[in-house]
């Protein structure tokens, strides 16, 4: 399914280098061509525009032609260890992270965008955003979609990190940056303050009402989804599938949240160094401790209110006693807590959560003759989807639980080759054959485990780390 090399949106000779590394240690020949498909599946198809000098690049999801910030987080998330080895790599991932800085800049409410005028590419047309009213108002040239998502800001935030980690280049951390890291922060500070005032009064700062009968559906109250209280968690109005919030705090968002606001805070010190002029790095300074507080301030929050009685995560609350006990596929989830570096895997709380998610406990749970695995609302309660799979083998030390997910995985491709949105329980169709992000997802849990257990999948059972 790879297209052929003068077909490619963007060439990496380290990209290539690891593929050939694996190739030729994976056990399995369909793991190895599963990963030959899916490791390059974000530079082989979604790159529509990059100008290193501009320090622009504009990236697709794949079969949706605009740039949402979660999905490219995600969508380079796996290429972190050989950024170092790549100069044009890095300057790719560097010139996204500043095309996000001026969007997040201007529209930090917003989590999908069209391409940057510098490109020379039209706007697309977004039939769900016609006659949607937001507040404030938003320039359609420029957003694709404004729902609000909070792990559109994490993602933002993961990617700078992980630049950053990978190569040590203080570059990106650039004026536009440092404005995007500022109307995050505003954001954090709007979206965590209660609906109501003391007098009743509500507190509007941001609202988008969406449209009847759209995959995300119309947000009530005028667009300001469901009323929450205080709780030192930051609410939201829509969860990482896009699909609208049934309650206001959602706790795996907010556990990326806490994870990577500490992230922040260590990436801006050891910014400071070499942070050119007193502003930027007096901003580094506060922001270094901004972040250190508040995400020790989510992290409590999440644990004060986002556990029950029985010893379980929620996915969402609202601060005022509601609770609703489920889990959806994307990323972050309460599945993939491990993963997001919020827990242990080990840890009592998470698998007590873990075990309930896979029952009928949780009503996004499915298993049928062709499929099983967790969903959502976003497609159909009979297909979950395989993105769910992976988070269960980052949950996972056990080889004979890793080797199953990883058949069930292998055997949901329908015979192309690539990671799906979603698999049908009984009858297998799928949706979504060109889903960047769930692709870069595998291909990274699968050089994770090449790290982690190489016994499962490495014919010498010896580790590999690019």
């Amino acid at each position: 399914m790879r297209p052929l090399p003068q077909c490619r949106t963007f060439n990496s000779s380290a990209v290539e280098r690891v593929i050939d590394d694996m190739n030729v240690r994976l056990k399995d020949p369909d793991l190895a061509r599963l990963f030959e498909n899916t490791f390059p599946n974000t530079l082989d198809t979604t790159v529509k525009y990059f100008n290193e000098t501009e320090n622009l690049a504009f990236i697709i999801t794949g079969d949706i032609t605009a740039q949402w910030l979660r999905d490219t987080a995600n969508q380079f998330s796996h290429y972190k260890s050989i950024l170092a080895h790549d100069a044009s790599l890095s300057a790719l991932v560097r010139a996204v992270i500043n095309n996000e800085a001026r969007y997040i800049s201007k529209y930090p409410y917003c989590g999908a965008f069209q391409p940057p005028p510098q490109s020379g590419l039209k706007p697309s047309h977004n039939d769900w955003a016609d006659n949607v009213y937001v507040y404030p108002p938003v320039d359609s040239d420029t957003v694709f979609e404004c729902k609000y998502e909070l792990d559109s800001l994490c993602g933002f935030l993961k990617l700078s990190s992980s630049y950053y980690e990978g190569t040590k280049d203080s570059s990106f951390a650039n004026r536009n940056w440092f404005n995007a890291i500022e109307q995050i922060f505003r954001v954090i500070y709007e979206q965590s303050q209660p609906t109501f005032d003391e007098d009743f009064n509500i507190l509007r700062y941001y609202s988008w009402t969406g449209l009847p009968g759209s995959l995300p559906g119309h947000v009530n109250n005028g667009g300001l989804g469901e009323p929450k209280g205080y709780t030192g968690m930051v609410g939201t109005h829509h969860r990482p599938s896009d699909d609208l919030s049934s309650l206001p705090f959602l706790i795996p968002a907010n556990a990326m949240l806490s994870v990577e606001l500490s992230k922040l805070s260590s990436v801006l010190n050891s910014l400071i160094p070499a942070l050119k002029g007193p502003n930027l790095v007096h901003l580094a300074k506060k922001y270094a401790s901004d972040a250190e507080i508040y995400s020790n301030r989510t992290r409590k929050a999440i644990y004060r209110y986002g556990v029950t009685e029985d010893g379980v995560f929620a996915y969402e609350v609202n601060g005022l006693g509601s609770r609703y006990l489920m889990d959806d596929a994307n990323v972050p989830s309460l599945l993939s807590l491990p993963y997001l570096g919020f827990v242990d895997k080990h840890e009592k709380t998470f698998q007590k959560t873990k075990e309930m998610l896979f029952s009928r406990r949780n009503p996004y749970y499915t298993r049928g003759t062709s499929f099983y695995g967790i969903g959502g609302p976003h497609v159909s309660a009979t297909s979950p989807w395989p993105m769910a799979l992976i988070s269960a083998i980052y949950a996972s030390d056990s080889p004979t639980e890793v080797s199953s997910l990883l058949t069930v995985l292998i055997n949901s491709t329908s015979g192309l080759g690539l990671i799906h949105e979603s698999v049908n329980i009984h009858e297998g169709w799928y949706t979504r054959p060109w889903f960047a992000w769930a692709n870069s997802y595998f291909a990274e849990m699968l050089l994770d485990l090449a790290r982690r257990m190489p016994e499962v999948v490495m014919k010498d059972g010896k580790p590999y780390m690019p």
